[in-house]
């Protein structure tokens, strides 16, 4: 086989629209941007039933798959893999999460079922997970021995994967995130600029699912503790689907209580997501690290960046890599809820402050591009391009 331009490139997800979320843009804007490298890109991706499709610059096969990580789904994707091995054989296959890395990893032992060039993406929680299970993390270390090339977003994710799976180091390269190709801000408009004078109020928006992880009980509580006339001047508003769980409640008790008003959008389509983003004056994702759960990057803190807001978070997992702190936003470490509430308070009260940061945000979430990515995760020979230089 020829080594030289574009080749066939099989990207095989759980993660794909209509599934929203940092892993899901991640893999739908490198399959792009490998399309218009010039690969001949295929996405298998889990079945999306009652939603319509949209047109795709590469080719998509939906398989009759939850998408979930669960045995039975695993076990279907398996055979799937067998059933079309010869066509896998002799070209690059593309793992750009953990559900198809664990199904891939029961057929490594045979050879004719192995892929000619195995390309994996680890995001963060995933390597903690492998690794806390002595069967996966034998399995894993297998897959990484096989893959032709490993990339991470983070340098904060590169190290956590070199840590754990030593074996990673040197085919370990930096795919940095990007704004998604569609990407567009829309302008605050004179509505709602006349909206936000007549309110008097500074909106903080978070956007993120509904989890512990993602800390929005942190930030509401941080809120809730500024001095009662400057919580008065606040709204806190909170875009995102609910998981499973008594989160949700604890949240909604917690807004019932004296400070900030609260709002719930639930998950919000993305032309109303823009609307939000316009609106808002600060954006807050105070992730967390939740068990085997961290934050490897947080593609939402470009966008928020990009639409001009200045951002509050904390310092944990590759938050430090998507936010820039005094520039971009104000980081807080971890289990210090007053340094929080002072950084809210800072931005609050300081609107040239936040102004200056939203004018640094958006030239820093324009930085990479996706073809910088696709670039480095399918150049099918062994001279790779050069990594994106630090910022």
């Amino acid at each position: 086989m020829n080594d030289s331009g574009p080749h066939s490139v099989f990207v095989i997800t759980h993660e794909f629209f209509p599934k929203r979320g940092g892993i899901a843009t991640f893999t739908e804007e490198v399959a792009r941007a490998g399309s218009a490298l010039g690969h001949k890109i295929e996405v298998w991706a889990q079945s999306a039933a009652g939603h319509p499709e949209k047109t795709w610059p590469f080719t998509l096969r939906r398989l009759p798959l939850t998408g979930s990580h669960n045995l039975f789904c695993r076990l279907k994707l398996i055979v799937r893999l067998i059933r079309e091995r010869r066509r896998l054989r002799y070209a690059t296959v593309y793992l750009p999460e953990p559900g198809p890395m664990l199904a891939l990893m029961a057929l490594l032992p045979l050879r004719t079922f192995r892929p000619r060039r195995i390309v994996l993406t680890f995001h963060g929680s995933e390597i903690l997970r492998f690794h806390a299970d002595p069967v996966t993390r034998w399995l894993t270390r297998r897959l990484i021995r096989h893959a032709f090339r490993i990339t991470t977003l983070t340098h904060y994710t590169k190290n956590l994967l070199c840590e754990c799976f030593p074996e990673a180091d040197a085919k370990t390269f930096l795919t940095p995130g990007a704004l998604r190709d569609d990407f567009a801000v829309v302008a605050r408009t004179p509505a709602a600029s006349a909206a936000a004078a007549a309110s008097g109020k500074v909106v903080v928006l978070t956007v993120g699912r509904i989890h512990p992880r993602k800390g929005q009980l942190l930030a509401l509580q941080a809120l809730q503790a500024l001095p009662p006339a400057l919580a008065g001047q606040v709204e806190y508003w909170v875009a995102g689907s609910a998981n499973k769980g008594g989160y949700e409640r604890t949240l909604r008790a917690a807004a019932a209580r004296p400070g900030p008003s609260v709002r719930f959008f639930g998950n919000v389509p993305e032309e109303e997501l823009e609307r939000l983003y316009a609106r808002a004056d600060i954006f807050a994702l105070t992730s967390i690290d939740y068990g085997h759960s961290v934050e490897g990057f947080g593609l939402v803190y470009l966008e928020a960046s990009a639409h001009g807001l200045p951002v509050v978070a904390h310092r944990v997992g590759g938050v430090a890599e998507a936010v820039v702190d005094g520039e971009t936003g104000l980081l807080v470490a971890p289990q210090h809820p007053m340094a929080l509430t002072e950084a809210f308070r800072q931005l609050i009260e300081d609107p040239s402050l936040r102004s200056r940061m939203g004018v640094a945000g958006r030239s820093w979430a324009r930085r990479t591009s996706w073809s910088r990515a696709a670039e480095l995760l399918f150049h099918p020979g062994d001279e790779l391009p050069d990594e994106p230089a630090d910022e």
